[in-house]
């Protein structure tokens, strides 16, 4: 079974098409007008060895806001449709990623339960044209429709590009290792993860 999604949202804010792959080899193709969300994005699918393409066209002259946020939605919604009914998946994952003088921690559960717990403590209010709280938001909402409990923390870290950047490559590893083929049933005892 090939675990895939396409995935599109369009507002009045914002058009996006995704395109997942599970079961990839951490290629990417991602064009959302906010370099450093590109820069993550493609962080992401390469440290998780998923395939993803991504484009976004937003309302950015407003603010990075509302491309921020629905990237997440689209890329959380994709991840729940490729994962299918959660049969035979590890379902839990957990990473550490260092870079440089940065460390982050992320678990994650695919339980079909969305819960995010994100604590990053970013010191300045922007990377690049992206608002720092729209990082932590985007990884609440993409929790929250992938329907995970996620879990990230900061452990030590000074540069905010670095905090960012080993937060993202912890989650995209938790990811890879939840995701990964781990027998025939659902791994809960209540017999479903939906």
């Amino acid at each position: 079974m090939t675990r895939r999604a396409e995935i599109e949202r369009e507002t009045s804010e914002v058009a996006i098409r995704g395109h997942l792959e599970l079961d990839g080899s951490g290629t990417s193709d991602i064009k959302t007008g906010l370099g450093f969300l590109d820069h993550m994005l493609a962080t992401l699918a390469k440290h998780g060895r998923f395939d993803l393409a991504l484009t976004a066209t937003g309302d950015t002259r407003v603010d990075d806001h509302h491309t921020v946020e629905d990237c997440a939605i689209v890329l959380g919604r994709a991840f729940d449709e490729a994962l299918g009914d959660r049969k035979g998946i590890g379902r839990f994952g957990y990473a550490y990623a260092p870079l440089d003088e940065s460390l982050s921690r992320a678990v994650v559960d695919l339980s079909g339960r969305p819960w995010p717990e994100i604590s990053i403590g970013f010191a300045r209010e922007t990377i690049g044209e992206v608002a720092t709280e729209n990082l932590v938001h985007f990884l609440r909402s993409f929790a929250i429709e992938g329907r995970m409990a996620l879990h990230i923390d900061l452990i030590r870290g000074d540069n905010d590009h670095h905090k960012a950047e080993s937060a993202f490559k912890a989650l995209a590893v938790a990811l890879r290792s939840a995701v990964a083929a781990d027998g025939d049933g659902v791994p809960s005892t209540k017999g479903t993860l939906t």
